[in-house]
């Protein structure tokens, strides 16, 4: 349950946070009366959302309320689900996502973090070093450089630095989700998608992500599934409510989670359901 006083305390933080913010930042990721259909199911009911550059966005929800399937069509991974059916648009840097778009682009321009770290079995090099590979870059004079640069940003750097050629499976949970950050870094991407990206790591390994996140939004637009509504006050900018497929409430963090305007998301953030 998310009580008044731990709600009391994360809105402030982001609303001071908040004031640091002259400029509005530009629309990143743009839906329009967005459905989407699983055979006969619908997933997502009409779906109209905006997400701005360089802030963290979160989905909250229960479980099955559409959070990650629509997360899975900013990058069209949904493509890959046999019987899934798309209605309506999807803008990323204005550009609609389904007319004339080379998936293999977009999802180096959108990179994907999922709920369990997904290391490759292989080094810890290697597993940076695939994606940049896979579009052109050879050698370990380009690579060398990426490998580092990535991992730093990642804020894995220290831990991984002497072991760059030793298995990746060989860390620790927290350690491998972070070596999968910096591996989707490694492609220069423009915008992450975090599918509940800590909730298979204890406490310690969740802050590091977290603080990893704050930084990482100075460059790079976020957008985070997550079940943990604290994590989502304490680290998000915007955050939308879903539930049953539909987005039931969608504004700044400060503003959801203290004064919702929908009885639905006020009865879920304060555990009275879900």
């Amino acid at each position: 349950m998310f009580d008044k006083k731990s709600r009391d305390a994360v809105v402030k933080k982001r609303q001071n946070n908040k004031k640091k913010d002259i400029m509005e930042n530009e629309i990143c990721i743009k839906a329009e009366s967005l459905d989407l259909f699983y055979g006969d199911f619908q997933a997502l009911k009409n779906v109209n959302l905006e997400v701005a550059e360089r802030e963290i966005t979160a989905f909250i929800g229960p479980s099955g309320c559409g959070k990650s399937t629509l997360l899975r069509c900013f990058n069209r991974m949904n493509d890959l689900i046999e019987g899934c059916k798309i209605a309506g648009k999807i803008f990323v840097d204005g550009r609609d996502i389904h007319e004339n778009t080379d998936v293999n682009l977009l999802r180096k321009e959108v990179g994907m973090v999922f709920q369990k770290p997904n290391v490759f079995p292989m080094s810890i090099y290697d597993n940076i070093a695939f994606g940049p590979r896979t579009h052109g870059v050879k050698g370990r004079k380009n690579l060398d450089p990426i490998v580092v640069e990535s991992l730093k940003r990642a804020n894995i750097w220290d831990e991984a630095k002497d072991r760059l050629n030793k298995s990746a499976l060989g860390l620790s949970g927290g350690q491998q989700q972070r070596v999968c950050i910096a591996r989707a870094l490694a492609v220069q991407p423009k915008i992450l998608l975090m599918d509940e990206p800590t909730s298979a790591l204890d406490p310690i390994s969740t802050g590091k992500i977290e603080e990893l996140c704050e930084e990482l939004k100075k460059q790079y637009t976020i957008v985070i599934v997550t079940h943990n509504m604290q994590q989502a006050a304490r680290i998000s900018d915007k955050t939308g409510f879903f539930l049953l497929g539909e987005m039931l409430e969608f504004g700044d963090s400060s503003q959801v989670f203290s004064s919702p305007k929908n009885e639905k998301c006020e009865k879920y953030i304060t555990g009275r359901f879900g």
